[in-house]
Parts: structure tokens; sequence; C-alpha cells
């Protein structure tokens, strides 16, 4: 078995560097990106970008049910064609190469070069997802599944469970399990995140790292001694 820059999933030995993508790896919303990207192309209607917003909005208070939000998002893209769709998303991802900070590219180049696994675990939905860790060379990517139909277009479901808050735990352990890996088979595990909602991973790793934090988190990192950094510049 193969990982990233062709190195071995063998854990003995090696380090686990988890990471989050929106407001950590990156200084922005990848989804929110896309839906803007899209909008200006016309893509979507012009009201479309308001109501992410607003799903935004219920991810900060703790409220949203991202099943709702995903058969929204996703599933508005479903009469798409998806050779089109992949289309765009490699347009977007050269757009959006620019925006990556200095900082969060030296981070994980860091991590590669000491020969750590590195991982993306996001919330987002693959399709967004992936650009971005190809951005950052990071082969290996846990994200949120969308369900596709007979004829591989979005249906605005979801493939199991979605890649957020506690289940992003039962992401990282299963995908583990199927390389015949746990936690503890590493040197160490560090999970790099700017969200409150990331608590239960944060928590699991040996070295939980908050990242541009959200108060909620800020006070918890202070109050755990946990390191803190910034990525934005």
């Amino acid at each position: 078995m193969h990982g990233d820059n062709g190195l071995s999933l063998r854990g003995a030995g090696r380090g686990l560097a988890l990471f989050d993508l929106d407001h950590t790896l990156i200084p922005f919303d990848s989804g929110g990106a896309f839906t803007r990207w899209l909008t200006e192309r016309g893509v979507l209607g012009s009201g479309f970008e308001a109501q992410y917003l607003a799903f935004c909005h219920d991810y900060a208070a703790g409220r949203l049910d991202i099943r709702a939000m995903h058969h929204y998002t996703v599933g508005a893209l479903a009469a798409l064609d998806p050779a089109q769709l992949q289309a765009w998303l490699i347009e977007f991802e050269a757009e959006v190469a620019t925006r990556i900070t200095p900082s969060a590219r030296a981070l994980v180049q860091l991590h590669q070069q000491r020969g750590d696994l590195c991982v993306l675990v996001t919330a987002t939905t693959r399709f967004i997802a992936e650009p971005f860790a190809r951005l950052f060379g990071i082969v290996q990517v846990l994200a949120t599944e969308p369900e596709r139909d007979e004829q591989g277009r979005l249906t605005g479901g979801i493939v199991g469970e979605p890649c957020f808050r506690d289940y992003k735990c039962d992401h990282v352990e299963r995908w583990l399990g199927a390389q015949g890996l746990a936690l503890g088979d590493f040197v160490s595990t560090t999970f790099y995140s700017d969200s409150v909602h990331d608590l239960p991973l944060l928590q699991m790793v040996r070295r939980p790292v908050a990242v541009d934090a959200d108060a909620a988190l800020s006070a918890h990192a202070h109050a755990h001694g946990w390191d803190m950094l910034s990525l934005r510049s």
C-alpha cells in the first residue's frame, strides 16, 4: 500500500498529520468560493450564495443540518453533465491556487519532509476538497461523499455519514482500519483545525493544534495548553 509521495502507509516510525480545510489550511470557505465561482458564470442563480451563507451562519451557531445543506448546494448541480462539472473544477483549482498562503504550504511541506502521513479531513464534499488537496500535494482525502446516480450525476444525497463533527473520528478510524492501522501505530498524531465543532477529533490525537481558531476553540485551547498558530499569511 502506498500513500502520499509514494511512501508506504505503514505507521511504525511515522507521524500522522491530519488537516481540516476551511479556515484552517485555507483562509476561506471552499464551498463558498466554488459557489461564488459558479454564480459569477451564471451556473447558479443570484440568490444561491445568500442561502449558502445562511447555512454557514447555522454552522457557526451549532445548528447546521449538513444533509439539508448538502442537498441544497450539491443537489443544485444534479443537472450538470459530469464532464462539464469536472472541467469547471479544473478551472476553479487553477484560480484558487493563488489564494493558498505560504505559511500553509510550508506547514504541510514540513510534515511531508518528515515522512509523516498527511491526510485532509473535511466536511466539504469530496469533489470540492480534492482540488485543494492536490494544491497541497496531499493524496489522502477524507471528505463528505456525494451520492451519484447511474449516469454519474450528483443527486444531492450523501453516501454514509458526512465527514462532520463526531463523524470525522469515525472516518479517520475506519480509513486507518482499512489500511491495517490505528492511531496508536504512529509515533505522533496531530490534527489542525479552526473550529470548536472539531473537538472530538482534536481530543483524539496526541497534539491538537488550534489554527486561527474561533472564539470557543480558542478558549478551549488556552485552557488546555494546546498549541495555537495562524496560517493566514
